[in-house]
C-alpha cells in the first residue's frame, strides 16, 4: 500500500503574535512525521475476496521473503498454482525472492508491465482498504495505523465476496434507457 507514516497537520494550535501591532495569528509549522513510517505488504486472491496483509516498518527483501512465507502459509494447501502479481520493484526480483519461488514450486511471479498498475485487481482493493482503515481518520502512531489496517482487514474477510473490476456498485441504481432507445413495441 506504499508507505504510511501518522503526521500531524496544520491548525493544531494558534501562536499568538508576538508584537501588539501584528495583524493576524500565525499557525505553527509542523513539518515532521511523528513516529516511524511503515509499509502495508498484502495478499489478495480475487476469486474469493479473501485479503491477507501484514505491517512491516522498511520495505527490504528480508521483510518481502517473510512476507511470502506467510502468505504461503495463508493459502490453501490444496491450491495447486499461486500467481503472484509483482510490480518491478527491485525487492520483488531480488535473489532472495527468487530463491523463495524456487523452493515453493507451485509459485509463480507474474510481474506487471511499468506504468500498468491497473492490471493487478490488488490497487482497486487498496482504495477500498484505505477507505476503511485510514480515510477521515488521523493517527498520532505507525501502531496505530496498524491497528485500523488489521481491523479494516478483518472487517473485509468477515464480508468478502468475489471482487470483479468493472462490476456495478450496489447501491448505485442502474441506468434507465435514454429517447434514443428503441422501444419494447411489435410492429405487426
Amino acid at each position: 500500500m506504499g508507505p504510511q507514516a501518522s503526521k500531524s497537520y496544520p491548525g493544531q494550535r494558534v501562536v499568538r503574535p508576538a508584537a501588539p501591532g501584528a495583524e493576524r495569528a500565525r499557525q505553527e509549522i509542523d513539518y515532521g512525521r511523528r513516529d516511524v513510517a511503515g509499509y502495508i505488504f498484502g495478499a489478495f486472491c480475487p476469486a474469493t475476496g479473501a485479503a491477507f496483509t501484514t505491517a512491516y516498518e522498511g520495505r527490504t527483501t528480508a521483510n518481502r521473503v517473510d512476507f511470502l512465507g506467510q502468505v504461503e502459509g495463508w493459502i490453501d494447501p490444496a491450491a495447486e498454482r499461486v500467481y503472484a502479481v509483482m510490480v518491478n520493484l527491485n525487492t520483488h526480483s531480488a535473489t532472495d525472492v527468487l530463491l523463495f519461488a524456487l523452493a515453493h514450486p507451485r509459485w509463480e511471479f507474474v510481474f506487471q508491465p511499468k506504468y500498468a498498475a491497473y492490471l493487478n485487481l490488488i490497487e482497486p482493493w487498496w482504495k477500498v482498504l484505505r477507505s476503511l482503515a485510514l480515510k477521515g481518520r488521523r493517527f498520532d502512531a505507525w501502531a496505530e495505523i496498524k491497528h485500523a489496517v488489521e481491523r479494516a482487514a478483518a472487517y473485509w474477510n468477515a464480508h468478502k465476496h468475489p471482487f470483479v473490476r468493472g462490476r456495478r456498485r450496489r447501491h448505485r441504481t442502474q441506468r434507465r434507457l435514454g429517447i434514443a432507445a428503441v422501444p419494447n413495441v411489435t410492429f405487426i
